[in-house]
């Protein structure tokens, strides 16, 4: 089979498109031949080096892939050769054939199509859990939603506003503000002015607010918290970590939150899995349905990556097998 392998930590122009062995399924796991596979933030950090883990190079990144099941193990019962489905992985993503762990493999409802279902793996994933688990969102809050034309957050705009929050998102230029009113935000604002903005727009402050931006973005929403907010740490694209002015929660009030969703899916399996259930159905009842920006061939990952990485890509890309 063809596979992306990053051969050592670094740009992620020194990937390489080449052969790799065909996998076999242990006693727990599938084997999947894939028909679209989900490219993310975080595998551009990997690829660099400058992620949370390291693992052992050459190694073949990505964390989802859809298409149908070709093997599975003795012990798998739940899922079946032949079946659609999608599968989170902490590595091997990038290829034709992915081997899973059974128990990160989602049988896909009829109407939810693989691109789809990649972008409700980790993105959608992410922000789902950050606002159903760790912020607790409930209906007629304020949620603020920094780096808004992403894919975690258009994600964050759209679950948001299906659990009934009025949404304000934040974006760089218009054609990304515009993709945040698409999804769902009631207000799209940039980051010129943004304090200011958020005073005049949201006078009594905002309950939670998502930040996968960092640097001054995460400055101005740390100062346009309300009473009992939460204030939500989800990344870093900006590429600088802030530091955090204590005295704020004092004063106003509010929690910072730490949303760590890789270690959510493997302590708490079961939530996660049920987490995945509410946006196959949101998704059946028409209430969600994820931004594709754009396809692109499995051996041009890197441009994908790049353009990521350069924030230059609005919703979910997917690679092409």
């Amino acid at each position: 089979m063809k596979a992306i392998v990053c051969p050592d930590f670094g740009p992620v122009s020194n990937l390489d498109y080449r052969d790799r062995p065909d996998p076999s399924p242990g006693p727990r796991d599938v084997v999947i031949r894939a028909e679209a596979i989900g490219v993310n933030y975080p595998d551009g950090l990997l690829i660099q080096g400058l992620y949370q883990m390291k693992p052992q190079t050459p190694f073949v990144p990505g964390m989802e892939a859809a298409g149908v099941i070709e093997a599975v193990g003795d012990e798998v019962s739940h899922l079946k050769v032949g079946d659609r489905a999608v599968a989170l992985v902490d590595l091997g993503g990038y290829a034709e054939k992915v081997l899973a762990p059974a128990a990160k493999v989602f049988a896909l409802p009829d109407g939810l199509d693989y691109d789809e279902a990649c972008a409700f793996m980790c993105a959608w994933g992410t922000s789902h859990h950050a606002l159903k688990q760790r912020a607790q969102l409930k209906p007629g809050e304020t949620l603020l939603v920094l780096g808004g034309a992403g894919s975690t957050g258009l994600a964050a705009i759209a679950i948001g506003k299906a659990m009934g929050a009025h949404v304000i998102a934040v974006a760089s230029t218009d054609e990304k503000r515009d993709a945040c009113l698409e999804a769902g935000a009631e207000l799209a604002l940039g980051y010129e002015g943004l304090r200011e903005a958020l005073k005049e727009k949201a006078p009594d402050g905002v309950d939670v607010a998502f930040d996968p931006v960092g640097g001054a973005a995460f400055d101005v929403a740390s100062r346009a918290m309300a009473r009992n907010g939460r204030l939500l740490v989800v990344g870093f694209a900006s590429g600088e970590i802030p530091k955090f002015p204590v005295n704020l929660a004092l004063l106003k009030e509010y929690s910072l939150i730490g949303v760590f969703w890789g270690a959510f899916t493997a302590r708490e399996p079961e939530v996660y899995a049920a987490n995945n259930r509410e946006l196959f159905e949101w998704h059946a009842q028409g209430l969600v349905r994820p931004r594709i920006d754009e396809r692109r061939p499995l051996s041009e990952a890197g441009e994908a990556l790049a353009r990521i990485l350069d924030r230059g890509a609005i919703g979910k890309t997917i690679l092409i097998p």
